[in-house]
This record gives structure tokens, sequence and C-alpha cells, in this order.
């Protein structure tokens, strides 16, 4: 199915769990938390269970943990 098919040009509601997800309501996208990027739900790798955010790549989810404070032995700079 791509992008346009089936549930639509929407936003999906999304349930982050550990190394899956749960579809609350379908949709073809989410939105990055960081960039506001819409990131197609097939393409969703990046995400945090804590916030229940979802992100665009792997740099920007770091850069979430960062803003959040929970990377051990972290300065700021």
């Amino acid at each position: 199915m791509n992008r346009f098919e089936g549930s639509g040009f929407r936003e999906a509601k999304i349930r982050y769990l550990d190394g899956d997800y749960q579809i609350l309501t379908s949709g073809s996208y989410v939105v990055c938390a960081m960039t506001g990027k819409q990131i197609p739900v097939d393409e969703l790798r990046y995400w945090s269970v804590a916030r229940q955010e979802p992100y665009v790549d792997c740099a920007n989810s770091l850069e979430a943990d960062k803003r959040a404070g929970i990377l051990p032995n972290q300065s700021r700079g």
C-alpha cells in the first residue's frame, strides 16, 4: 500500500512500545517531535517510549534524549 491508499493521507495516532508500536488510529504518517517533519508510518524507526514521541532519524532521537537530560555522563556545554 502506498501513502495515498487505504488509511488516507492523515496523521496516525500511535502508542510507542519497547521495540514496537501500536497503531491506535490509522494514518499514513506521524510528525517528528523535534523537526515537525512528516514520517511515513512504514519508515518509522525511532521513538521514545517514555515521552511517546516519534523522531525522523537517530540524530534527532539522540538530541531529544540530550534535551531531556537522560544520557549518562552527559556534560552540559
